[in-house]
């Protein structure tokens, strides 16, 4: 056997490889918005047959990372511009409603949990790894949503999170440049606070603010960078 052999792999490990690298590539944006996925291409550079990769993409797709076109070909799905002031609506009220459920019903154990999401994400933020820090920010927030008990707003924030995490990777890069490395910190310990005191709405009103800052930072990024023709200006900004 040669020696650089790719080892043998329990039944579904490939599968699970591919996912995770596949997956972990397009939320950092290795893998571009649009960019085609030819499975025997994936299949070759993992090593590994055409099966467990469109099993992959199967699951890539529900998670709606990827999409299949027409004539069946797979690309990294779009980001839909133009529908980011309706993403942002939604948001802001799964945002709102589980932190102040949090505020109101939250636990000692829930608060040393959403105190120790909070350490992970500063030391996160210190890496200056975007990935690293977008799942550290997830865990923040769904360990606050755990808290307010209701799993069916968990459910519909965890979609939200997961669907705005390359919207997320854009957001800390136009942060670091413009912020001097502010990143969410203080406002995450703000809402941490909040909570602790049961001050419901303080915490909603963080929450608030909170998801205008992604927004009004992430259309300026947008704006400046890439879409000076794109109708995504201070008309569109909900409240």
């Amino acid at each position: 056997m040669p020696d650089d052999a790719e080892p043998r792999r329990t039944k579904g490990t490939g599968v699970r490889f591919a996912y995770e690298t596949l997956r972990d590539e397009i939320l950092s944006l290795a893998l571009e918005p649009g960019a085609l996925l030819d499975e025997t291409s994936l299949a070759e550079r993992f090593g590994m047959s055409r099966s467990p990769v469109r099993e992959a993409l199967i699951r890539l797709a529900g998670d709606d990372l990827v999409v299949t076109l027409a004539n069946r070909s797979t690309i990294v799905a779009p980001i839909d511009i133009r529908s980011f002031p309706r993403y942002v609506e939604a948001l802001d009220i799964a945002q709102r409603m589980n932190t102040r459920l949090a505020a109101e019903l939250r636990s000692e154990t829930d608060l040393k949990a959403i105190a120790r999401r909070q350490k992970d994400f500063e030391a996160a933020v210190k890496t200056g790894r975007h990935l690293q820090m977008s799942g550290a920010n997830k865990d923040f927030h769904m360990t606050i949503a755990r808290a307010g008990g209701n799993p069916y707003l968990t459910a519909f924030y965890e979609r939200l999170l997961d669907q705005g995490r390359r919207m997320l990777h854009l957001h800390f890069d136009y942060l670091e440049r413009g912020r001097g490395g502010y990143l969410l910190t203080g406002e995450h310990a703000e809402m941490l606070d909040a909570i602790r005191r049961r001050d419901v709405e303080r915490a909603d009103a963080l929450a608030h603010a909170h998801t205008r800052q992604f927004r009004d930072s992430f259309v300026d990024f947008m704006t400046e960078t890439y879409l000076a023709d794109v109708p995504l200006g201070a008309s569109d900004r909900p409240g």
